[in-house]
C-alpha cells in the first residue's frame, strides 16, 4: 500500500518516518466512501461505479432513475412498477464495494433500486439468538448491535463497510474451517425477497424462505438476479473472546502446513510474502471469557490516511512501473511489511496501544475494521486508501479458491514461477501479501463446492488501461493458474473478467439455479448482459480487442491483444504451458 522511490535512501527513510507516524497516531479522523450514484436531475439520468471509480471493463454505467425505499412497503411498490413497465433493475449498495459490474443494468432506461435506507435493525432475540435487519445495514452495525446484545456473529469479512445485502449476494467470508463455515450466507435462518409477479399478484410479491424452503439455496448467493432482498435473519452465537498470536515462517512447507493449519485454528488465516520466502500464519481461537485483555483491531490499511500521502505513494508506483524500478518495489515492500509487524497490524492490546501478541479480546472489537468510514465529509483531508476522489491506491485483485485437494500443487506451481524470478512477486506485497483464509464447503448453488483455500492477491492498476504492468505475465500466469488449471472458483465480488470464463461450468447445482431464476423473475428484469454471461444465458464475459489481456478482459492469443509497441507480446508460460500472457519481450 505504501510506496516511494528509492534514488534516494535518506530522503526515503525522513519521509517514511513521518508518514509511518502519521498513520500510526495522527490520523483519526476521515471522509466516507463517496455515493457510487451520481444524478444529474433529482434521482433522475443517473451514472453508477463502484468505490474504487472503475468496473473492470471500465465502462460508464448509466440508469434512467433511481428509487430509494425505505420499508419493504415502499420496496414492494418500486419493483410492481418496474414490473409493470418491464423496465430492467439492478440492486445498489451503500459503499458498492463489489469490484464486477453486478449493480450495473442495461439500457438507457434502467432502474436503480439502492439499499441506503432501507438499513434498520427489526429485531434482536436473545432468548433464541437470531438477529433481523434489513438488507441495507452494514456488517459494522451488525457487529456492534449484536454484541450490545450479548450475542455475536461468530464469521465475518475483515472490512465492515458492506451491507447484509451485498455480502451474502456475493457470497463474502472470512477465515473458518469449523462449524458453518466462514461465509455469511450459511448463518441465515430466514430471508424476505422481493422479486416481480404476475398482474393478478399485483406485479411484485415478497417471498419469504427459512432453510427448509428448497429454494433457500439459490436465495442464499443469488448475484442480485432474483429480486430485492429486504430482510434478512442471523443465526447469532454468545459474545465471546478470543486471542490473536502470529508466527513467521518460512513458505517451504506452506503447501502441507497450510491445509493441516485450518483444522487447529478457528479463526486462523495465512499471509504469504512470496519474494521474500515468508509466511505469516495467523493463531486466533476463542478463550475463556475470564482472559485478561480488551484488544481492539484497526487495521493499517483501513485507516482514514492523508489525502497528500496517498498522492505520493501513488505517485512512486507510477514511477517505478514506468522505468521498470524492481529492486525500488523490493525494498518498499521489506519496509512495509516490517512496519506492519513492529505495529502489530493495527491490532492494540487496550484499545489504544499495542505491546505485543498476544492480543486478547472480544470477538466484536477484533473480527473485522474500517475506521476510514467513521468520520464527517471532508476528503480533501483524509480518505479510505482507495478512494477514488482523489489520487490514491487504484489496483486489480484476483481472489480465486483452490480445493483442499488441489491446494498443494497449485502452491507447488507458484512456487516454481517464483523460483524462475521472486521479485517479480514484490509487487504483490507492497499490498502486504497474499492473503489466504479458509473457506467451508457450501450448500448454496452458487457457494463453495468443496472445502478450500482463498487466495486474495491485490496489486497495481495503471489508471491508463493500454499501459502494462511490471513483471505483468507473472500475476497473469497465477491466474490463469488458479482458474483454469486447478479448477478455482471466483469470489462473485472481485475479479477481472477472466476469472469468470466458463465459470458457472464450475457449479454442480448450477441449473437448479437458473430454474428459481426463471420462476422468480421471468421475464429476466434484474438480469443483464453481464450477469447473462457469467451465469452462462448468453454471451462471454470476454472482450477480443487491442490491449484486452492487459485489463484481464480476455486471455491474449496474439500480440496486440498485449501491447507490442510497449515491448509486451503474447507468449506461454513458464510454468504453466497453457497459459498465454503478455511478457516482455527482454525476458520471453
Amino acid at each position: 500500500m505504501l510506496k516511494f522511490r528509492t534514488t534516494n535512501y535518506s530522503a526515503f527513510s525522513c519521509i517514511w518516518r513521518s508518514y509511518c507516524l502519521l498513520i500510526l497516531v495522527c490520523m483519526v479522523r476521515s471522509s466516507p466512501p463517496d455515493d457510487p450514484i451520481k444524478c444529474s436531475l433529482q434521482n433522475r439520468d443517473c451514472t453508477i461505479t463502484n468505490s474504487y471509480g472503475a468496473f473492470p471493463d471500465r465502462t460508464i454505467c448509466r440508469a434512467a432513475e433511481v428509487a430509494y425505499p425505505t420499508t419493504e412497503g415502499e420496496l414492494i411498490g418500486i419493483v410492481a412498477k418496474a414490473s409493470k413497465e418491464k423496465r430492467k433493475v439492478k440492486v445498489a449498495t451503500r459503499y458498492s464495494h463489489s469490484i464486477p459490474k453486478l449493480s450495473c443494468p442495461d439500457g438507457q432506461d434502467g432502474l436503480l433500486i439502492s439499499t441506503r435506507y432501507l438499513n434498520h435493525i427489526v429485531k434482536i432475540d436473545t432468548l433464541t439468538m437470531m438477529m433481523t435487519v434489513e438488507s441495507g445495514v452494514t456488517l459494522k452495525e451488525v457487529i456492534e448491535q449484536s454484541a450490545k446484545a450479548g450475542l455475536a456473529l461468530p464469521n465475518a469479512p475483515y472490512w465492515w463497510g458492506l451491507t447484509i445485502g451485498g455480502l451474502i449476494g456475493t457470497g463474502a467470508h472470512g477465515s473458518t474451517l469449523w462449524g458453518k463455515g466462514s461465509c455469511i450466507h450459511d448463518y441465515i435462518e430466514e430471508i424476505r425477497i422481493v422479486t416481480p409477479a404476475r398482474a393478478k399478484e399485483g406485479y411484485a410479491m415478497v417471498r419469504v424462505l427459512d432453510n427448509s424452503h428448497p429454494d433457500m439455496n439459490a436465495v442464499k448467493v443469488s448475484l442480485g438476479v432474483l429480486g430485492v432482498i429486504s430482510q434478512v435473519t442471523l443465526r447469532l452465537q454468545p459474545l465471546f473472546k478470543r486471542a490473536i498470536n502470529f508466527l513467521t515462517k518460512s513458505d517451504s512447507d506452506l503447501g502441507d502446513y497450510a491445509i493441516s493449519f485450518g483444522n487447529q485454528h478457528e479463526f486462523g488465516d495465512i499471509t504469504w510474502y512470496p519474494s521474500q520466502g515468508k509466511v505469516l500464519y495467523r493463531i486466533d481461537d476463542r478463550v475463556s471469557a475470564n482472559a485478561s485483555g480488551n484488544g481492539l483491531n484497526d487495521f493499517i490499511g483501513f485507516r482514514p490516511t492523508l489525502s497528500l500521502e496517498l498522492a505520493l505513494v501513488r505517485s512512486s508506483e507510477e514511477s517505478q512501473e514506468s522505468t521498470s524500478n524492481t529492486d525500488g518495489k523490493c525494498i518498499n515492500a521489506k519496509l512495509i511489511i516490517s512496519t506492519f509487524m513492529t505495529s502489530g497490524y493495527g491490532f492494540s492490546n487496550n484499545g489504544v496501544i499495542f505491546t505485543g501478541f498476544p492480543v486478547v479480546g472480544y470477538h466484536n472489537h477484533l473480527q473485522a475494521s474500517g475506521s476510514c468510514l467513521d468520520s464527517p465529509n471532508d476528503f480533501q483531508i483524509t480518505v479510505c486508501p482507495w478512494d477514488h476522489r482523489v489520487k490514491a491506491n487504484f489496483y486489480h485483485q484476483t481472489t480465486i479458491s483452490i480445493g483442499l485437494s488441489k491446494v498443494k500443487n497449485f502452491i507447488q506451481d507458484v512456487h516454481n514461477l517464483r523460483d524462475l524470478n521472486p521479485k517479480a512477486f514484490c509487487g504483490v506485497e507492497l499490498y502486504n501479501g497474499i492473503l489466504i483464509r479458509y473457506i467451508k464447503a457450501s450448500s448454496a448453488y452458487l457457494g463453495k463446492q468443496e472445502d478450500a483455500l482463498d487466495f486474495d492477491i491485490t496489486y497495481f492498476r495503471s489508471s491508463d488501461p493500454m499501459i502494462p504492468r511490471l513483471h505483468e505475465d507473472v500475476l497473469e500466469e497465477v491466474e490463469q493458474l488458479a482458474v483454469f488449471k486447478y479448477g478455482g472458483l471466483p469470489h462473485w465480488g472481485k475479479n477481472r473478467n477472466v476469472a469468470f470464463d466458463g465459470v458457472i461450468k464450475k457449479f454442480d447445482k448450477a441449473g437448479e439455479f437458473l430454474k428459481v431464476k426463471k420462476m422468480y423473475d421471468p421475464m429476466g428484469l434484474f438480469s443483464s448482459n453481464w450477469t447473462d454471461q457469467i451465469l452462462g444465458i448468453q454471451g462471454k464475459v470476454t472482450m477480443i480487442k487491442e490491449g484486452c489481456a492487459l485489463e484481464g478482459l480476455c486471455i491474449c492469443s496474439e500480440d496486440s491483444h498485449c501491447a507490442p509497441e510497449k515491448g509486451y507480446v503474447c507468449r506461454p508460460g513458464r510454468v504453466y504451458k497453457d497459459a498465454r500472457v503478455c511478457t516482455h519481450e527482454s525476458s520471453s
